[in-house]
């Protein structure tokens, strides 16, 4: 199955796992995101990427700059561990490392989680490839992909055990829609897929199909 057919499948499956009147919440909140048009500014192909300081699952810093300079890289913005459309999308883009390496790319993961919960996260999901933690969402606001959570949903999430100023070392609740670029060992921005629908991602091989093409005409 694609990525988008497993999203497909867990999203119907939600309907009957999550109660109404959660589900009631969750539907008012993307509404108001999509009202707020969350995302419409985000950095787009053509555009440079921010370099801003990220921090490996061991708690280094680590900056994007010393990864391209090594070749291009394919990024996966993700919310959290516990978001259960992330380990799917998590695990699909793990199978296509060996393909993303063969291209003289790498493959990250980032989300604000801490590092020690990042650790965990790759762990669960048999991911090799680094996840790292971006700070108070400091790249995902410069990028235009963070947002507040609307209160309502912020205590909906906490009932379910998501307590996300804990778990992201952030005082406010603030995610990063989910977002995957390819950028290019220059910097710039190659492929953008970036939606506001927590159950939409990028294809693995939408992506790969970027990097091929960057590859044919350096």
């Amino acid at each position: 199955m694609s990525l988008t057919e497993q999203l497909e499948a867990m999203s119907a499956g939600s309907v009957k796992r999550i109660p109404a009147d959660a589900m009631a919440v969750m539907v008012k909140a993307a509404k108001e995101l999509d009202a707020q048009g969350i995302g419409d500014n985000a950095l787009k192909v053509g555009g440079r990427f921010p370099d801003v300081g990220l921090l490996g699952s061991d708690g280094a810093a680590l900056s994007l700059s010393s990864l391209l300079s090594k070749g291009p890289v394919l990024i996966n913005f993700y919310r959290g561990g516990w978001c259960p459309y992330c380990n799917l999308e998590l695990k699909a883009y793990q199978d296509e490392l060996e393909t993303v390496r063969s291209l003289g790319a790498e493959l990250v993961a980032i989300s604000p989680e801490t590092p020690d919960r990042a650790m965990t996260t790759a762990e669960k999901n048999a991911v090799t490839y680094p996840v790292l933690t971006d700070p108070q969402n400091s790249l995902a606001e410069a990028l235009g992909i963070v947002f507040d959570l609307p209160k309502e949903l912020a205590a909906l999430y906490e009932t379910f055990g998501n307590n996300l100023p804990e778990a992201n070392g952030e005082a406010g609740w603030r995610l990063p829609i989910p977002a995957t670029y390819v950028v290019g060992s220059d910097g710039v921005i190659l492929f953008a897929h970036v939606a506001r629908d927590y159950r939409t991602r990028a294809e693995p091989s939408d992506a790969i199909d970027a990097l091929k093409a960057h590859r044919a005409v350096v």
